[in-house]
C-alpha cells in the first residue's frame, strides 16, 4: 500500500513537458489570427495597388485596357517615352525644387519653434497647441486658407501690404510663376513645421547639459554653443526629420492642386500633378504609372542611402 501511494505521489510530482498544453497552442495560433485583418487591409490597399502600378508602367494601357483588360507588354518603352519628354523632366525638377524648399523651411521653422519652447514662459502650452493646428488641420482647409490669404483681389496679404504702403495695386501671387511656386512651398512648410518641432524638441531635450556647461566655461558664446554643441548632437534627429519631410513633400498633391492646379503655365506642375494629368485628363495610364513609379523610387533611393550612412555611423 505504501509502495503504491509513493508511486502515485512520484508521478503527480513529475512536471508536464513544456509546450504540450493545448491551451497554449490555441492561444499562439489565435495571436496570428488577430493579425489577418491588418495584413489583408495592407495587402489590398497598399501592396496590390503598388504592384499593379509598377506592372502598368511596362504595359500599353489606355482606357480600353483598363476596362476590358488584356494590355500588351511593351517593356521599357513607356520609360523611354517619358524620359524623352521635356514636360516629364520639368515636372521632376519642379518636384525636387518644391521638396527641397519645403524641407529647408520646415526644418528651419521647426528648429526655431523647438528652441523657443525649450524655455518656460506664460502661455507656452496654449501656443504649442495652437501651432499644432497647422499639422492637424485637413489639407483642404489649410490650402483654402492660404489661397484666401494670397488672393490678388481680396486676400489678407495684399491688404496688409497696402496698409503698410509697400504695394499700390493688387498682386496676384498665385498667378505668377515664381511667386506661385514660392507660395505653395511656404504653405506646405507651414503645415510640416509643427511635425518637425515635435521631433526636434525631443532631440533637444536629450542633449546633455554638461556639454553646455563645458562650452560656457571655455568662453563659448550662445551662437558657438548652438553651432558646436546643439547641431552636432542633434544631427541624427535632424537627418531623420528632413528625410521624413522629404518623403511627405515629394508626393504632395492636394495642397498644390487646390492652390494653383499646377499653374500658372505649368509653373507648379510637380510630378504628382503630372501623373494625375496623364491619367485623368489624357487617359495615358501607362505613362502615368511611369511617373508614379519614379515618385516611389526617388524617396526609396534616398532612404537606402540614409540607412546605410546610419549603419556606418553606428559601427564606427
Amino acid at each position: 500500500m505504501t509502495t503504491v501511494t509513493t508511486g502515485v505521489r512520484a508521478r503527480s510530482r513529475t512536471p508536464a513537458p513544456a509546450g504540450r498544453s493545448p491551451r497554449r497552442r490555441g492561444g499562439f495560433g489565435a495571436n496570428y489570427l488577430f493579425l489577418v485583418p491588418a495584413v489583408l487591409f495592407v495587402g489590398v490597399t497598399v501592396v496590390y495597388p503598388l504592384i499593379y502600378n509598377v506592372v502598368q508602367s511596362f504595359q500599353d494601357v489606355g482606357l480600353k485596357e483598363v476596362i476590358n483588360g488584356g494590355a500588351d507588354w511593351v517593356g521599357f518603352a513607356n520609360f523611354a517615352d517619358q524620359f524623352g519628354r521635356a514636360e516629364f523632366w520639368q515636372a521632376l525638377w519642379l518636384s525636387l525644387a518644391y521638396t527641397v524648399g519645403t524641407v529647408a523651411l520646415s526644418y528651419a521653422g521647426g528648429l526655431g519653434l523647438a528652441l523657443l519652447f525649450l524655455h518656460r514662459f506664460a502661455g507656452r502650452n496654449v501656443m504649442r497647441a495652437l501651432l499644432m493646428l497647422a499639422w492637424i488641420l485637413p489639407t483642404v482647409v489649410g490650402a483654402n486658407v492660404w489661397r484666401w490669404l494670397l488672393d490678388g483681389s481680396y486676400g489678407l496679404l495684399n491688404a496688409v501690404l497696402r496698409g503698410l504702403g509697400l504695394i499700390d495695386g493688387d498682386v496676384f501671387w498665385l498667378g505668377q510663376p515664381g511667386p506661385a511656386l514660392v507660395s505653395v512651398v511656404v504653405a506646405t512648410a507651414w503645415s510640416f513645421a509643427p511635425f518637425a518641432m515635435i521631433l526636434l524638441v525631443a532631440g533637444l531635450q536629450s542633449v546633455p547639459g554638461v556639454l553646455y556647461e563645458a562650452a560656457r566655461i571655455d568662453g563659448a558664446s550662445a551662437w558657438q554653443q548652438f553651432r558646436h554643441v546643439t547641431l552636432p548632437v542633434l544631427r541624427p534627429v535632424s537627418v531623420t526629420v528632413m528625410l521624413l519631410i522629404f518623403i511627405f513633400a515629394f508626393k504632395t498633391f492636394d495642397t498644390i492642386y487646390l492652390m494653383t492646379g499646377g499653374g500658372p503655365g505649368g509653373a507648379t506642375l510637380t510630378l504628382p500633378l503630372y501623373a494625375f494629368q496623364e491619367a485623368f485628363e489624357f487617359r495615358r495610364y501607362d505613362t502615368a504609372a511611369v511617373a508614379t513609379t519614379v515618385m516611389l523610387l526617388v524617396p526609396l533611393v534616398l532612404s537606402v542611402f540614409y540607412f546605410r550612412s546610419l549603419r556606418r555611423e553606428e559601427s564606427a
